[in-house]
């Protein structure tokens, strides 16, 4: 077991009986860790998706940090919800913890979303934990667009890692809008500069 073995030891005590759903809300949506037998739209209610964590090594590095997406506190977030097979779940779950609990800067904990349907589903997620030193808060402007323009990390630019989000987003007609207002205002500067 991982460094990470106490919090992902507590998620499956409270896991319970049934399915056992993760809520992706970042690049776990087109980069899954773990197989899925069933994949729905979803919303969260309670939370809501930001650029609020610093990357040092998968979309920065130390001296030029990126930037990920979290969960924090207000609003709503639209998302999927992935249903996890039972078989080899425990090493499905070691994964996800590796990939994502690499520093505790994340929360998990249990949440109930809403499907298209109206049926609720009671889904893992990964939080915000807002004391932990990675957490940023919102950015302003040029700051944020200097990242989205020049860090990169062993997995890519963050430009790329917010692209790929906000075009997937877009492609099953649940756009962030908050995002997709942020990237217009990034093209929009970068026309400016070159005009």
């Amino acid at each position: 077991m991982s460094t990470c073995a106490p919090s992902l030891e507590a998620i499956r005590a409270q896991a319970g009986q049934g399915p056992f759903w993760l809520f992706a809300y970042g690049s776990l949506i087109w980069r899954p860790e773990c197989p899925a037998l069933e994949v729905r739209r979803a919303r969260v209610h309670g939370y809501h998706r930001g650029l609020y964590l610093w990357s040092h090594f998968h979309r920065g590095t130390p001296e030029r940090p990126g930037l990920v997406f979290g969960l924090d506190k207000g609003g709503s977030c639209n998302g999927f919800v992935q249903r996890l097979p039972e078989h080899n779940l425990d090493s499905h779950l070691e994964a996800l913890w590796q990939r994502e609990m690499v520093i505790p800067a994340y929360r998990p904990k249990w949440v109930n979303c809403r499907l298209e349907d109206g049926r609720q589903v009671r889904a893992l997620v990964f939080t915000l934990h807002r004391q932990h030193p990675a957490y940023v808060g919102t950015l302003p402007d040029p700051v944020l667009f200097d990242i989205l323009v020049n860090a990169r990390g062993v997995a890519g630019s963050t430009r790329d890692y917010v692209e790929n989000t906000a075009r997937v987003l877009r492609s099953h007609h649940m756009p962030d809008r908050n995002l997709e207002a942020a990237l217009s205002r990034l093209r929009r500067a970068q026309s400016a500069l070159k005009g």
